[in-house]
């Protein structure tokens, strides 16, 4: 049985998984519009990827006689100035869902709630190999600068990415 304190924070984060998926929905398409289909298939591989984290969230609390429940959800921005912006903006996004998960471990800690703690743990270790993988990114971005022809590499890159290729096997 969970607490009605950790199943409306629960729910909160199904809101807050949802809202990623179709951020990088968003984002895919912006890409995908301005000649960057690696960078389109990552993101489209990540929005789908969120969508998985969501449901773990909705089975979980289900699971633990809470209820989830979906809600409205804000628009979202649909251009961007540059694939730069965009991934500064994807890696300030992980960075507020690495808060927001480390506030529900808090949470659960406070009211000793161990076996939805332990159930988070899988999300701190993915939050921490997801700002690792797009500070990777942005790093890359900014050694580009201006050159096409870097941005058409990181392309690429991004593309390997999504199709599941090591830095190693490329």
């Amino acid at each position: 049985m969970i607490s009605k304190n950790l199943e409306t924070a629960l729910n909160e984060q199904i809101k807050i998984e949802e809202h990623s998926s179709r951020l990088y929905m968003a984002m895919a398409s912006w890409c995908e519009t301005n000649g960057f289909p690696g960078a389109a298939r990552f993101l489209y591989e990540h929005s789908d990827e969120e969508r998985m984290h969501m449901l773990k969230f909705v089975h979980f609390l289900n699971d633990r006689n809470g209820k989830s429940v979906l809600q409205a959800l804000d628009e979202l921005p649909s251009e961007y100035n540059s694939l730069e912006e965009l991934f500064d903006k994807v890696l300030a996004h992980e960075q507020y869902v690495t808060r927001s998960i480390n506030n529900l471990v808090d949470l659960c800690l406070q009211e000793k709630d161990h076996t939805t703690n332990n159930f988070l743990q899988w999300f701190v270790m993915e939050q921490i190999e997801e700002e690792s993988l797009v500070q990777g990114i942005v790093d890359k971005i900014k050694l580009i600068g201006a050159s096409k022809g870097g941005y058409f590499h990181l392309d690429n890159y991004l593309d390997g990415l999504a199709a599941g290729e090591t830095a190693e096997g490329e």
